[in-house]
């Protein structure tokens, strides 16, 4: 009887076409992880062959999580360049006598990814050094590169402090994080902000907890909320498991730009009289010094390695402006569909809302995200697409997957996850030396528990010979 019950569970979740196609592996751990076949999608073909070796539901139009950032990043190298960079400009509006300006400062940003808190500490010592010590005038931050509707932080898990959370600004600084170091100090925690922000006091009534709790939890009994000007962190830290971290997003672009600001600009030895403002570049200001980003090619490592949300509709946001006309959302996605129309790549199913994956919206099939990886590996770009992904078993989001498996460095694979989502697509060395494109999306609400599937089939591909 156990035998035949099994039988008929293999029967209702697995058709037997798809059975006789997927590998046994991977039928069995979609079978223990209950996840029946209409829920995934996978496409799997050697680089420059015209049938794939597997497909299932190859053409079922699936939400990609953060594999879509594939599409966000090829696009870019080809559109943009891997050598574009982002610039962002100070402009003096008034004039500088002695290290002292009689006006404004304007900070106008471009969309750079990835203006880091140390990045933006020695662009304002470079302003230092170039003879501004005193702003008699206001910090004007110029943002219209951008052209957006308000950002709610909340609205797609109500969770608005996340980093992944933040909207894209023409003026992104440091992902608009703030990190939390929490020491333990006997019975006190100590909590380290970095960065300080000007105006922003730490309310700190964090106590140590007294029982053993599990470490990879610890922050589940931590509570925070800025009220005002003052950000309350409230809970109990468990002291048994050291020093630990967590970054938060606590307040908008400009207000965070200004507030960090004012912090470094004072520790600089700097002055400025005035208050914040947000405004354009006139006409009769003068151009003062611009600090220029990483290069794209280095840039999207970060996006596809650590699947960064932020960088990913930053870049988006970059292929849909112009000098005349300010980027959109709506701007962007007709960039890339004009794109891929040049590319012979007709995706009818693929729905784009911010090229990131973090989205309940976005969609595109196993067989368009297979079809376009096939593209980026016939591109002279290649090699610089190809070294942004995970390298599995080794860094970003698979570095510990696969580690003692003989896959570990033979695959470069970006990761998706949502909740009820579970996505890898990317390319699979195999044994013979052969490239194999791998996509496999998994829509369900047991995907979470789907990995061990992902993982069969990464390894059957590249046992292959």
């Amino acid at each position: 009887m156990k035998l035949l019950h099994k039988l008929i569970l293999i029967f209702f979740f697995i058709p037997s076409s798809y059975a006789a196609i997927l590998p046994p592996p991977v039928v069995k751990a979609l079978q223990l992880a209950h996840i029946p076949l209409d829920s995934i999608g996978v496409e799997v073909r050697e680089v420059n062959a015209r049938i794939p070796l597997i497909s299932v539901n190859a053409k079922q139009s699936m939400s990609p999580a953060s594999t879509m950032k594939l599409l966000t990043t090829y696009a870019g190298l080809e559109l943009l360049g891997p050598s574009y960079s982002w610039k962002t400009e100070a402009y003096l509006d008034g004039k500088l006598e002695q290290d002292v300006l009689h006006g404004d400062l304007i900070l106008k940003g471009y969309g750079d990814p990835k203006l880091t808190l140390e990045k933006l500490w020695l662009w304002l010592h470079e302003l230092r050094s170039r003879g501004l010590r005193e702003i008699r005038g206001d910090l004007v931050l110029d943002r219209s590169v951008f052209q957006l509707a308000p950002h709610d932080p909340a609205e797609f898990d109500n969770e608005p402090m996340r980093p992944y959370n933040t909207g894209p600004d023409a003026l992104l600084l440091n992902f608009n994080s703030v990190r939390l170091r929490f020491i333990p100090e006997g019975e006190k925690i100590k909590i380290i902000s970095m960065p300080e922000l000007a105006g922003i006091r730490l309310d700190n009534r964090v106590m140590a907890a007294t029982v053993p709790v599990n470490c990879s939890d610890w922050n589940d009994a931590l509570s925070m909320q800025l009220q005002g000007d003052t950000l309350r962190v409230q809970g109990v830290f468990p002291a048994q498991c050291g020093e630990r971290e967590r970054h938060v997003s606590l307040l908008s672009h400009p207000s965070y730009l200004y507030a960090v600001f004012r912090v470094l600009w004072q520790e600089m030895g700097g002055v400025l009289q005035g208050t914040l403002r947000e405004g354009t570049v006139p006409d009769n200001a003068i151009l003062f010094a611009t600090h220029n980003s990483a290069p794209l090619a280095e840039l999207i490592r970060d996006i596809n390695k650590f699947s960064n949300n932020v960088m990913a509709r930053q870049l988006f946001l970059s292929l849909g402006g112009t000098a005349e006309i300010p980027a959109n959302f709506t701007h962007s996605e007709r960039t890339i569909r004009n794109w891929l129309t040049q590319k012979k790549l007709y995706f009818p199913e693929l729905i784009l809302e911010n090229g990131a994956g973090l989205s309940r919206r976005e969609r595109i099939s196993p067989r368009s995200l297979a079809l376009l990886l096939r593209s980026a590996q016939r591109s002279p770009l290649s090699m610089e697409f190809e070294a942004s992904l995970p390298i599995v078993g080794v860094d970003g989001t698979f570095k510990k997957r696969l580690t003692d498996s003989e896959a570990a460095n033979h695959a470069h694979l970006k990761t998706g996850s949502l909740e009820g989502v579970q996505a890898v697509a990317g390319y699979v060395q195999s044994r013979s030396g052969k490239q194999w494109i791998l996509v496999f999306l998994i829509n369900h609400p047991n995907a979470a528990a789907g990995q061990q599937a992902q993982n069969a089939l990464i390894e059957w591909v590249q046992r292959r010979y």
